[in-house]
């Protein structure tokens, strides 16, 4: 009996973990076995392999080939083991040397005719197989420019068999990217705040959820304008960082989503509809539990538009992820943790119809009808909300008015790097970025309380602030006096905070500013 051994990677979440894939012929009637805690695509591997060396003219084993996937007890999901699998078989038919495979890791489905097709979770894979200290990658073809993402890493790519074997052989093919299709517009591109006629305040909201990275929840009736506003968002953040652009271009990369540029430079933007399932949402899945929505949108914005129309459950399903910045995932086979660190904004409607509460509108919504409807989304959500701003239609006159000025994103944006930058710099030594990170026992400790501390004990005494949303006006008053340039809040700010958290006009936004 010969025997040979390849290595691939399985994923668990954005986490991999090396795969020794071990080939064994001899000892049986001709067939193949795959062992090891196989899924079913992985499984069905027996006949992509078989096929694909066959229609490549190289010859199939007509003997018993055994292939083991160690460790055994950690799940194996998806297709991409196929290269590793034909290269274990390969090399125990003593092919090419075996000693070739010890340092190389190779991820790649195999299509009947041997071409060799992309897979998901590329990304992640290959930097796993860094950190475990291979040097050496082969991956298909089409995707050698996001393989070539990984520093620290030779990589080969493969469009079908043939080139596999001359890699192994040591007559690589030319090294040509293939060229990627167009990269489709991000939900942001060419949309500018200026386009948003009139409501002022509630684009002074929109600055300061970005600035200080605070989730909004808009509510008015339709057509005010919250979609809009909520599209916006993403073009106000600052472009991602290093280390965040290779976290956020990971989990693209397990998603299936191409990267087509390289890594994603800017705040991604998720915008699942009301329709949307729990798993969708969430992340999950039977063997392999993929990220969801709420992780595609890690270090960008989430936005519910519709927000009491989407399940209970996936509203509810936000809790903790709002709170950690993650998202556990726990399978009969599979325990994943996916980064969720987004920014939510939610938008609604005041009622089914969308007219009450109203001006000069008529609601044909019974009162119980308003009531289930505002209770959809629950207290423990809207309490984790910092920014409540309400909506309303504008005057003929005022509309008028507001479409002569208004300022691009641009211009806003500026403000909200320079906000941004004096937050990195009072919060750096501790490993924070921005003032909706920071927890509540640290923001006690680092950010006290700005004057005007009776307006909050106030509030607390009526009843309207839980001890959470006293932190929250914290972390609003800061950025609010950030972006006015000072070094600590001033009594306007924080009674502009209070509003901001209430849900109140703000009739304090110019003293704020200034």
């Amino acid at each position: 009996m010969s025997t040979a051994r390849a290595y691939s990677v399985a994923l668990v979440g954005v986490e991999g973990a090396i795969v020794e894939v071990e080939a064994a012929i001899g000892g049986g009637l001709p067939r193949m076995v795959i062992v090891g805690l196989a899924d079913a695509a992985l499984a069905e591997a027996r006949e992509r392999c078989r096929a694909a060396v066959h229609s490549k003219g190289l010859g199939w084993p007509a003997q018993l080939v055994t292939v083991n996937l160690s460790p055994a007890t950690l799940p194996k999901a998806g297709s991409h083991f196929d290269l590793a699998i034909v290269s274990s078989v390969c090399a125990a038919a003593e092919r090419f040397d075996p000693a070739v495979l010890d340092d190389l890791v190779l991820l790649g489905e195999l299509g009947l005719d041997g071409r060799v097709r992309p897979v998901r979770g590329l990304l992640p894979a290959l930097l796993a197989a860094v950190a475990a200290g291979f040097g050496t990658a082969i991956v298909p073809a089409a995707q050698l420019r996001e393989a070539q993402l990984v520093e620290g890493l030779t990589v080969w790519g493969v469009a079908d068999l043939l080139d596999l074997v001359a890699v192994l052989l040591g007559n690589p093919p030319d090294q040509h990217p293939v060229a990627e299709p167009e990269a489709e517009a991000q939900p942001t591109t060419g949309k500018d705040l200026i386009d948003v006629a009139g409501q002022l305040e509630a684009k002074w909201a929109l600055e300061v959820g970005a600035a200080g990275r605070h989730h909004l929840f808009m509510h008015g009736p339709p057509g005010v304008g919250k979609t809009l506003l909520a599209e916006r968002l993403p073009g106000l953040l600052p472009d991602l960082d290093a280390s965040e652009s290779l976290e956020v271009s990971a989990i693209h990369s397990l998603a299936g989503l191409p990267l087509h540029d390289g890594l994603i430079r800017r705040p991604p933007y998720a915008d699942p509809h009301h329709s949307a399932s729990l798993a969708s949402v969430v992340g999950g899945g039977a063997r392999m539990a993929l990220p969801g929505s709420i992780s595609r949108a890690h270090r960008g914005v989430l936005f519910l538009d519709e927000a009491p129309e989407f399940p209970p459950r996936v509203i509810e399903a936000l809790r903790v992820p709002l709170e950690s910045g993650r998202v556990v995932l726990g399978r009969a086979m599979v325990h994943a943790v996916y980064p969720a660190s987004f920014q939510l904004v939610l938008a609604a409607n005041p009622c089914p119809c969308g007219n009450a509460v109203t001006r000069g509108a008529q609601c044909r919504c019974a009162p119980m009808a308003v009531r289930r409807y505002a209770e959809r989304i629950s207290g423990p959500i809207l309490d984790r909300i910092d920014i409540h701003h309400h909506l309303t239609p504008m005057s003929r006159a005022y509309l008028k008015a507001a479409q002569a000025g208004g300022e691009p994103t641009a211009v806003v944006a500026a403000r909200v790097a320079e906000a941004r930058a004096r937050q990195r710099r009072r919060l750096a030594e501790h490993g924070w970025r921005t003032n909706g990170e920071v927890p509540g026992p640290a923001l006690r400790r680092l950010l006290p309380l700005p004057r005007g501390i009776e307006l909050v004990d106030e509030a607390v005494t009526r009843g309207l602030l839980s001890a959470r949303g006293v932190d929250k006006v914290v972390r609003l008053a800061w950025t609010i006096g950030d972006l006015a340039g000072v070094d600590r809040p001033t009594r306007d700010h924080l009674h502009t905070a209070l509003a901001m958290r209430r849900g109140e006009q703000l009739g304090v936004m110019s003293d704020a500013r200034a």
